[in-house]
């Protein structure tokens, strides 16, 4: 199969090239959504009754997520100097993401620095929307190139029983002043759930169109610190796309790269456009080019991997870049080739969302 360190950039064993970094700047979340950190008693009484529907005797209790301490999170110190070696290698692309990564101090002049590290071309952070105008200038003068936010629901009772607090209203109004600051694009991620917002779809698609922002609806996939998910609540990307279709003009849009992970569609007349992100149904693993390093310094070469690779250790071990590149090499061979949801033998990662990043 040849060699990792003669591999050009980062590649795998399978000819993917690496791209695309996203980077967890902490597990903490101000935020409790069912399909991620279902801690509340309204996340019990869902996952219950589904569970209940489902013919099982016995719900499973939902814990309370143990935050990791300060001290194992990276320092941005630490994420710039892997940020700077991984461009090194041909990474032009980094997302910043969490838990929530406005809750970490100082992320504006994380994101202006990792912005002015040589072959980083974009630099986007995917937030909850909570706390982004407090910050939002600060980040557009950083170089923050890109915006998503995660909006699950229009009706302000819903979004409390999705997220876990109030606060629709404020994530509305950080989308609209990112559309007025200029980001570009501001995309919106729906995750989309049966019995729980999937009555909201097209509500929702008529929400992006009227402020002609890319809304994307993903597959509820099995990533819930609960391990609660189950494959009937998915709503997949098939029958999404087939009732906005039914319900609004659109037209499919190529795919802009071979790696990107959302089937697009625009609106006719220009207003908008709506992303299917089918990972559950449809994987896109063969064309995957992303890595992820969790807030305390492990690299996954698959969102749902169980084997993680300790680059924290690298870091605070003083070792040389050389080091670090070869571990980097060598991790990156072995990516795997998918993932296994669908298959009998798949078995959800102990992660949740919120320490992976998005």
């Amino acid at each position: 199969m040849g060699s990792p360190v003669n591999a050009v950039g980062l590649q795998d064993s399978f000819g993917r090239i690496m791209g695309d970094l996203r980077i967890s700047v902490t597990d903490r979340c101000n935020f409790r959504c069912l399909y991620c950190l279902p801690d509340t008693e309204e996340a019990s009484n869902f996952y219950r009754h589904q569970q209940e529907d489902a013919g099982s005797k016995t719900a499973k209790r939902l814990i309370r997520y143990p935050w990791k301490p300060k001290k194992d999170i990276l320092t941005f110190e630490e994420i710039e100097r892997f940020a700077r070696i991984a461009a090194g290698l041909g990474i032009e692309k980094i997302r910043i993401t969490g838990g929530e990564p406005l809750l970490r101090s100082g992320i504006a002049d994380l994101i202006s620095n990792i912005r002015a590290i040589p072959g980083i071309k974009d630099v986007a952070l995917t937030s909850n929307g909570f706390l982004f105008r407090r910050y939002a200038q600060q980040l557009k003068d950083a170089g923050l190139s890109r915006m998503t936010f995660s909006l699950d629901s229009l009706d302000a009772d819903n979004f409390e029983k999705m997220t876990g607090r109030k606060g629709l209203q404020d994530v509305l109004d950080s989308i609209d002043l990112a559309k007025q600051l200029g980001f570009d694009p501001v995309k919106v991620n729906a995750v989309i759930i049966r019995n729980l917002n999937d009555h909201e779809l097209e509500d929702l698609v008529q929400f992006g169109k009227n402020r002609q922002i890319s809304m994307r609806f993903i597959e509820y996939m099995p990533l819930d610190h609960a391990k609660a998910w189950q494959k009937t609540m998915v709503i997949t990307g098939r029958e999404m796309i087939e009732r906005i279709q039914s319900s609004f003009d659109i037209e499919q849009v190529p795919p802009s790269n071979p790696s990107e992970t959302a089937k697009r569609w625009k609106h006719k007349d220009g207003q908008g456009e709506v992303g299917i992100i089918a990972s559950v149904s449809e994987p896109f693993c063969q064309q995957c080019n992303r890595l992820r390093l969790t807030a305390d310094g492990q690299l996954r070469t698959c969102l749902f991997s169980h084997h993680e690779h300790d680059f924290k250790a690298h870091l605070r071990a003083g070792s040389a870049d050389q080091a670090i590149i070869d571990q980097l090499k060598t991790v990156v061979w072995g990516k795997e080739s998918g993932h296994k949801i669908g298959h009998e033998d798949f078995i959800q990662p102990d992660r949740t969302m919120s320490f992976i990043g998005g």
